[in-house]
């Protein structure tokens, strides 16, 4: 069952406090490109709001620079007007008292004012800031985040990549126009082409295909709307409204091509778009035409990947488009194509804490197929794993769980009340729904009045499995059913797929607990960790939003969100970690009962910060005399298609300390200490 996941917790005035209070922070819709090459320096574009006096960029990890270079606000017809006013004085200068600063402001004048639009299709993204983005060739590849500083303001974080692969960017998207209905051919925007700026490189890219391409079917013209590309590489782009992108290469018979898509990874929610994200569709075809590969989905999620194994010789053509033709300038993507090392599947998708795992990797152009997960020194939890493909370029990544409780590894055949498999408690068993209508049958002796947890964990590791739980007696009378369990801590995820159940022993005897798909569906790729055990009772939080900016020596408030797990209803105090050491407590009363919002404030004993503190937020319990500490994920806040809200989680919780009184004598740097990924 998809479900379009909405918050759910009490107190729904909170969210209006939210929004009231976030009104005059930064805000940033959009990055384009949403990343870069190791050892290239570029520049960027970002879209938003609340970004008067831009003064910083700061992107998380090490190995990346950041420097604002200009920002274009969005103006008024009547500030418009005064622009062309001044814009025709500085035309009339007599030529010898016009140097070169002077023409420079003319260019820039006209391709501020010929790029306005009075009416924008998003005014939330119209305010555009152009950086210079530096990675160093020793900087670790993956995803980072970026975000925006102003003298009094943090924005929230967007994806940024730091990639291994050349990259190819089109021109910025201009301002996309407001759509009115029966006129919506009026706001169809073509993209800039720099012409003379590519005929270099389409020459040469032109000449080395025809030299390799000689031969029966080989063509050498190019539509103008493509670009061409040679592999293995990175292409960025924004779709516009009613366009359709397109790259052609060249590719040999027998080469296995993996063509990935980030767009919906890279802005995860739309709050005034239906279904509330760019939903891109991948379409491969051959110098004729003829479709050889399509995706729009990749298993559960909106953003496709082609796996396909080249048939013959010759240009291949790729398109990408939104799947209703929708577009404007914060429909982002990034797609890499080449032989790339690309995970299908991994088995066991966890492993005990303190115990030694090893986990087989099956996937494509993978130079590896076994990995050794690290399991001691580390906390329970979800971590994601990469493996290594031709040349050490990485793949992508699958998400490995580490936990406490005695792990397992289910036996087959197991799909039938007479073969099921005998298990003792508490236990969690790393299995896999193998054949389409297949099931897994857990067998325990229990007796009258024991609680029994049952616990499906696959979506949330990136199983395509669609679990149901059943739980039935020795007579194979079902006592307790569920097929989907709301996860209040889904972030990106909209379908809550894993199964949970709660359940009472009636009387001592053998019961049966069954796991199946629910849609009948199955393959090497559906695993899942079954949790079979007593309550656990535990927590997690959840914190909003994932940045604080605050006057010297005062406070700011944030909303901290409680998922209480197994019915726990312990009382948790919130704190910052660390905190009087770095001039920071956290002020506001526990959380208590079945209470799960709460509303508290960070207090600093700072004059200012030179930089932005990186901070944890945590909660402090106790269940069963054993103390829990947990500390809580940073998440934005953030809407899908004008009514459903997701916390988006953030790598960090950052706090910046202005002084009013101070005027910024220059504009505060930036050393980038968050980690990378």
């Amino acid at each position: 069952m998809n479900v379009f996941f909405r918050y759910r917790f009490p107190l729904a005035a909170t969210f209006l406090l939210l929004s009231i209070s976030a009104r005059a922070q930064a805000y940033i819709g959009f990055v384009y490109p949403a990343g870069g090459q190791q050892g290239t320096t570029f520049q960027i574009t970002l879209g938003g709001q609340n970004l008067e006096n831009v003064d910083r960029v700061l992107v998380s990890g090490t190995g990346t620079e950041g420097r604002v270079v200009e920002y274009n606000k969005r103006m008024n017809p009547q500030e418009i007007q005064l622009l062309n006013e001044q814009l025709k004085e500085l035309r009339d200068l007599p030529r010898q008292k016009c140097d070169a600063a002077k023409t420079n402001l003319i260019t820039r004048l006209q391709k501020f004012i010929g790029d306005y639009v009075q009416q924008p299709q998003s005014a939330s993204i119209a305010n555009l800031v152009i950086a210079e983005i530096t990675v160093a060739r020793d900087a670790a590849p993956g995803e980072r985040e970026i975000r925006l500083a102003t003298p009094r303001g943090l924005s929230n974080p967007l994806v940024f990549n730091v990639g291994q692969l050349p990259e190819i960017s089109a021109e910025p998207l201009p301002t996309s126009i407001l759509q009115i209905l029966g006129k919506e051919a009026q706001s169809l925007r073509k993209k800039k082409r720099d012409k003379a700026k590519d005929a270099p490189m389409m020459a040469m890219e032109s000449m080395a295909m025809s030299m390799s391409m000689a031969g029966p079917g080989a063509q050498s013209d190019v539509d103008d709307d493509e670009v061409i590309v040679r592999l293995p590489c990175t292409v960025n782009g924004q779709i516009a409204s009613g366009s359709v992108d397109r790259y052609r290469f060249a590719a040999r018979r027998g080469q296995r091509l993996v063509i990935s898509v980030q767009a919906r990874t890279l802005v995860p929610y739309m709050a005034d778009a239906v279904p509330g994200w760019f939903q891109p569709v991948l379409v491969l075809c051959d110098a004729q035409g003829k479709e050889v590969a399509y995706n729009d989905d990749y298993r559960f999620k909106p953003d496709p990947v082609l796996l396909c194994e080249v048939p013959k010789d010759g240009d291949y053509i790729l398109a990408i488009h939104d799947a209703i033709f929708r577009g404007r300038e914060d429909f982002v993507y990034r797609i890499t194509l080449g032989e790339l090392p690309f995970i299908t599947s991994a088995f066991p998708p966890g492993g005990q804490l303190g115990m030694a795992a090893m986990v087989d990797l099956k996937g494509v152009n993978l130079a590896e197929t076994h990995l050794t997960p690290p399991t001691k020194d580390v906390k329970p939890g979800i971590y994601q794993l990469t493996a290594r493909g031709k040349g050490g370029l990485l793949s992508n990544r699958v998400p490995f769980a580490v936990d406490a409780l005695p792990d397992g590894i289910d036996s087959e055949p197991n799909n039938t009340p007479k073969n099921a498999q005998r298990v003792s408690l508490p236990l969690i068993i790393n299995g896999c729904i193998d054949t389409p209508n297949d099931q897994d049958l857990f067998q325990f002796e229990a007796r009258a009045g024991e609680e029994v947890v049952a616990e499906v964990a696959a979506r949330r590791l990136d199983s395509p499995l669609d679990s149901v739980l059943k739980i039935t007696d020795a007579a194979g009378t079902c006592l307790a059913l569920n097929d989907d369990q709301e996860d209040l801590g889904a972030g990106c995820n909209t379908h809550h797929a894993d199964s949970y159940l709660a359940f009472k022993v009636p009387a001592k005897g053998l019961y049966t607990v069954h796991l199946s798909d629910a849609q009948h569906k199955g393959g090497e790729a559906y695993a899942y960790r079954l949790r079979l055990s007593p309550p656990q009772p535990d927590f997690a939080l959840r914190t909003v939003p994932s940045r604080v900016v605050m006057k010297g020596k005062d406070a700011a408030g944030i909303t901290v969100f409680a998922i209480r797990k197994d019915g726990f209803t312990g009382p948790i105090r919130l704190e910052v970690k660390d905190g009087a050491a770095n001039g920071f407590v956290l002020q506001g009363a526990p959380l208590v009962g079945t209470q799960t919002v709460a509303k508290v404030t960070v207090k600093t004993t700072l004059a200012e910060t030179d930089e932005p503190v990186a901070l944890v937020i945590q909660g402090v319990s106790t269940n069963a005399g054993v103390a829990l500490v947990r500390e809580s994920v940073p998440t934005e806040d953030r809407m899908q298609a004008f009514l459903w809200r997701h916390l988006v989680p953030a790598q960090e919780f950052l706090a910046d300390v202005y002084n009013p009184a101070t005027a910024p004598k220059e504009p505060k740097k930036w050393k980038g200490k968050g980690k990378g990924k």
